[in-house]
């Protein structure tokens, strides 16, 4: 029996921490462990973001910290018309509407209630006539496009995943609503890009933060959608700061660049300061 095929998807808008380290440590060593394969994708999509002096420097710094990878490494910026093909089929389902409204307007919205990616969704535009829609689109209003979730997990029925370290999961998508799967200024989503490449990867198991457990509802969700293959996850622990903040390039975290030149830190001594966040 071959062993897992685990990925490290970073996104190369700045450069990794000892939050990324820990993501991609227990990739490796569930690979290794197995006799698997250890995959890097660069998740890129978000082209205004993205450098490639970041891209460089994360697979310097991955490399220097000992992970291997085969090659070529899978850039999702060159992937867009094979995301543009699955948003086909959702839209052939039936399973799409066009979205006018703005973050601000959301915010506001009284029943929007707060998710783990913000608020959630009330659904306005999803209850637009179609004569409505049309007039919108044709007048060249900027739109995102949502899965309609409701008739998503009708279609589908009851689904299920499983966490290694959380257990058994049934598919519910009230805390997330009709996710984007396509954006205003992006023709495409993390959550529909993530849920594509895995599968066309092969990855038998994805490893990633905790923070990220409510979105796999949605992952799982349009892998029935599309009829794509089904694996197994694993969300870990979190690296966070001495507020018990969760690091992130947006607050300036240390960088492992930082560590490594400048505080003398190495590998050895970085696999120790994440130790206790990794799963036995």
């Amino acid at each position: 029996m071959s062993g897992e095929i685990t990925r490290f998807a970073p996104s190369p808008t700045g450069l990794l921490h000892l939050g990324h380290v820990l993501a991609a440590e227990v990739a490796w060593r569930e690979a290794r462990r197995s006799g698997g394969t250890f995959l890097l994708r660069l998740e890129d999509i978000d082209t205004g973001r993205c450098r490639e002096t970041f891209a460089t420097a994360l697979e310097e710094d991955l490399k220097w910290m000992g992970y291997a990878w085969p090659v070529p490494v899978w850039r999702q910026s060159g992937r867009m018309p094979v995301y543009a093909a699955a948003l086909g089929r959702l839209r052939g389902m039936d399973l799409l509407y066009p979205c006018f409204c703005t973050r601000q307007e959301i915010a506001a919205a009284v029943s929007a209630p707060q998710g783990p990616e913000g608020p959630v969704y009330p659904g306005t535009c999803r209850h637009l006539t179609t004569v409505e829609r049309r007039e919108r689109l044709a007048s060249g209003a900027g739109c995102a496009w949502r899965l309609d979730a409701e008739r998503a997990l009708a279609r589908t029925g009851t689904l299920t995943w499983h966490d290694r370290l959380q257990g058994g999961f049934r598919v519910s998508m009230e805390a997330l609503g009709d996710v984007v799967l396509a954006r205003r200024d992006i023709p495409v989503s993390y959550h529909l890009a993530v849920t594509v490449d895995d599968a066309a990867q092969g990855v038998t198991l994805v490893t990633r933060g905790r923070d990220l457990l409510a979105a796999t509802h949605a992952h799982r969700l349009l892998q029935a959608l599309l009829d794509l293959p089904v694996p197994q996850w694993l969300h870990h622990e979190l690296v966070c700061d001495e507020a018990g903040r969760r690091l992130a390039k947006r607050d300036g975290a240390r960088s492992l660049r930082h560590l490594r030149d400048d505080t003398g830190w190495s590998p050895a001594y970085i696999r120790r300061a994440i130790g206790a966040q990794l799963p036995s």
